[in-house]
């Protein structure tokens, strides 16, 4: 048995559906207001953001705006996404909580690491009901921001291990190389192949994780 370490945007939720619209909606207020030139942008420049925590995303994606801006607009892309979530735009990955279920009946401990806010992360634990799946929630404001492969040494010690990270972008191949952990990519999600060139094992659909798993704890 082993402590998967699931990353959620990308890997668990499939996000484009709820952060795409939102993202357009914050730059349409962002440009109609003079803040930013008007601009038309593609699902491939939006997803490209996901897996960031909110900080960085908006440190990197318009630097130059003031930072009462920069927060402004974060809160309301947060607030559209949470509007949307909860008026049931959102979805996980089809077949994710069959997967899960069956993880969890084989007696993996499944843990939540996301580079997300505490809100953002307990809204979807509701919505979803995340607790049927996982044992641990982590989060990376709770942490104060620091990047995931830090978040993990601060919590690993309450687990037993053999750890499995399970994710989409190069934060979570990230974890697993600074960690010396096995690790799972997770091609179908928002991480460009680079990203997780790092991983042990690469699956194209949330089916193919239980499999993975198993292939990496016979090694």
């Amino acid at each position: 048995m082993a402590d998967l370490i699931f990353d959620y945007d990308g890997t668990v939720h499939e996000s484009m559906r709820t952060y795409a619209p939102a993202f357009r909606d914050t730059m349409k207020w962002l440009s109609d207001k003079g803040y930013i030139e008007p601009k038309e942008y593609a699902d491939s420049e939006i997803s490209r953001w996901l897996g960031f925590n909110s900080t960085d995303m908006w440190g990197q994606f318009h630097p130059e705006l003031d930072p009462e801006i920069r927060e402004a607009a974060r809160k309301m892309l947060g607030e559209n996404m949470a509007m949307r979530t909860e008026r049931g735009e959102g979805s996980l990955f089809p077949g994710t909580e069959e997967v899960l279920s069956e993880l969890k009946a084989q007696g993996h401990r499944l843990s939540f690491l996301s580079n997300c806010r505490i809100h953002y992360m307990e809204r979807h634990r509701f919505v979803f009901d995340l607790d049927r799946y996982f044992d641990r929630f982590y989060c990376c404001e709770e942490f104060g921001f620091i990047p995931k492969y830090e978040i993990f040494r601060r919590f690993s010690h309450k687990h037993e291990g053999p750890f499995i990270i399970i994710g989409d972008r190069f934060h979570d191949i990230e974890t697993a190389v600074r960690n010396d952990l096995l690790s799972i990519g997770c091609a179908y999600g928002y991480g460009s192949p680079d990203e997780l060139s790092g991983a042990d094992i690469i699956v194209n659909s949330v089916s193919e994780i239980p499999a993975a798993v198993t292939q990496l704890l016979n090694k």
